[in-house]
């Protein structure tokens, strides 16, 4: 995923925009993981992971995002999917040997609080996200991004996100909807989006599987 909005307040409000590989396998949302009973999140079909998952009965996700820095070694390399998986499972940051894991960052997010961790390949920072309406890229929290400065704004303006997730695929560097045809004829573009809701009287989810559209 390459795009996460977060709103907080007395509802929290999370949007996910996955950027992928249009061959890479994935299926939509639900509770495919044994080891993580009641947590729901679309799966990628080549690692197992997810890039957005959703645990209902504790009122919390977890979100993850692809970052910079230094690259995992290739030998004892090992999938982020299961990070945000086990996030939103234990409410506890990520642990262990991180440097199994390509640079990353993760949000942690709650009614309580929402988190962001930052991995760089060598060193982990943790961070609050500020009230009110943040953007998470594959930079974090940067002002700077083509895309936040183009949307930032207007997701802070706009009471229904509906709008801004349904634009048209571009393969501008700011846009929030992405395709991009490659020399190799392979796509990059934006496959999916979820939004999230919760409340402390319910946690709400609503995916959108964008390659139907893209493929017309």
């Amino acid at each position: 995923m390459c795009t996460l909005i977060v709103r907080t307040g007395r509802e929290l409000t999370l949007m996910g925009v996955r950027d992928e590989f249009a061959d890479r396998p994935w299926e939509g949302p639900g509770e495919h993981w044994p080891d993580y009973p009641g947590v729901i999140g679309g799966r990628d079909l080549k690692a197992g992971g997810t890039w957005l998952a959703v645990n209902p009965a504790a009122r919390r996700a977890a979100a993850l995002l692809n970052g910079h820095g230094k690259a995992a070694d290739e030998t004892t390399k090992v999938s982020r999917g299961d990070l945000a998986l086990r996030t939103a499972y234990t409410g506890e940051p990520p642990t262990g040997d991180l440097g199994r894991y390509d640079p990353f960052h993760l949000v942690l997010a709650g009614l309580d609080r929402v988190l962001l961790f930052s991995w760089n390949g060598e060193r982990l920072t943790t961070s609050p996200l500020p009230e009110g309406t943040s953007m998470v890229v594959n930079s974090g929290l940067d002002p700077e991004s083509e895309r936040v400065a183009a949307y930032l704004p207007r997701f802070r303006a706009a009471g229904d996100w509906s709008r801004l997730a349904a634009e048209a695929p571009s393969d501008d560097r700011g846009a929030l909807i992405i395709r991009h045809e490659l020399p190799d004829g392979r796509v990059f573009a934006s496959l999916s989006v979820m939004r999230v809701s919760i409340a402390r009287e319910s946690v709400t989810y609503d995916f959108t599987d964008l390659t139907a559209d893209q493929d017309r």
